[in-house]
């Protein structure tokens, strides 16, 4: 996958998330909202009852219990965060190439296995197109895997901080830019819904008519719409559903993101203890730099969650920093 391309799926999945209360949870960060009230342990147990959310007569929650919400949301973001380091798990995507009329010109798929690399996530491609790899191309992802693992277990302390820090800035913008989510969007309530035998409120966010964005990023929040699927009992979201209703602009003219581009995400509860993605459904139209065009839909399928410390021999490279 080119650099432009990251780019371009990068801001798309941001955007995406931070409509629906999230943060970019698709991509691992986790922790925002710096100016909300604290979300220390001590401010997250006062309370012992769920939110109850309660819609005024045209069905909008209040902005206050949205931000309620935002607290819990990024307290069980946090932890699930934690959490999926502890396992291993299959990643399979489809992606489906469509022509200038939808339809579908090319299938091509890749199999991965998410392995933890001194306590980061990292890919190990088994197949291409649900064929196993040639042994060129497994030695040629071993190499990967090693590079990997030198890179981290030679690292130097200051460039560990480096690396650290840099992190902590884009955890410290993505806090920034999710601050405006409440005063961006009207939710409304519009039902409960039963998912995976979980008992959910489903919450529609339109954007918020007269909104102003105090931060450039933020302009962006006013082309989505979506809906949120958040578990009554845990607060813990396990649906969304986000469709761009305007084009996007993505850098000078570096790319734009069409109307029309749509994701759907699933999360499943693993253990008893952890909320991990599920399932990922993507519909992206987009052009890079007015010359490259992207008419895709991309499916991605997550399965065999093993918690490699309890119950897999399989020995997961390096040990959490």
């Amino acid at each position: 996958m080119s650099l432009n391309r990251i780019s371009i799926m990068c801001a798309l999945v941001r955007a995406i998330c931070v409509i629906v209360l999230l943060g970019n949870v698709l991509l691992g960060n986790s922790a925002f909202t710096q100016d909300l009230p604290s979300t220390s342990p001590a401010a997250s147990t006062s309370r012992t009852q769920p939110i109850d959310l309660k819609p005024d007569a045209s069905g909008v929650v209040p902005a206050d219990e949205i931000r309620e919400l935002l607290r819990q949301a990024e307290e069980k973001d946090i932890e699930n965060d934690k959490q999926q380091r502890d396992y291993t798990y299959t990643e399979r995507e489809e992606r489906h190439h469509l022509d200038g009329h939808g339809a579908v010109k090319k299938v091509d798929s890749r199999t991965s296995e998410i392995v933890a690399i001194y306590g980061e996530p990292v890919g190990r491609l088994t197949a291409k197109d649900d064929k196993p790899l040639s042994a060129d191309e497994t030695r040629k992802e071993d190499e990967k895997i090693q590079k990997i693992i030198d890179k981290r277990k030679n690292e130097s302390e200051d460039d560990r901080r480096k690396r650290l820090q840099k992190e902590e800035k884009e955890r410290q913008e993505d806090r920034k830019f999710v601050l405006e989510v409440a005063d961006a969007f009207n939710f409304r309530l519009i039902g409960s819904e039963l998912v995976d035998g979980h008992d959910t409120w489903v919450l529609e966010g339109e954007p918020r008519p007269g909104y102003q964005p105090k931060n450039r990023e933020a302009q962006i929040l006013t082309k989505f719409r979506g809906r949120v699927w958040i578990d009554k009992k845990e607060e813990q979201w396990v649906k969304l559903d986000v469709t761009a209703i305007d084009t996007i602009s993505v850098g000078f003219v570096l790319a734009r993101i069409h109307k029309g581009t749509h994701i759907a995400v699933e999360l499943t509860q693993v253990n008893d203890e952890v909320w991990l993605p599920k399932h990922v459904q993507l519909h992206l139209d987009a052009r890079i730099a007015l010359f490259k065009g992207y008419d895709e839909d991309i499916d991605q399928a997550y399965r065999d969650y093993k918690k490699f410390r309890t119950d897999t021999k399989m020995t997961v490279i390096g040990e959490p920093q």
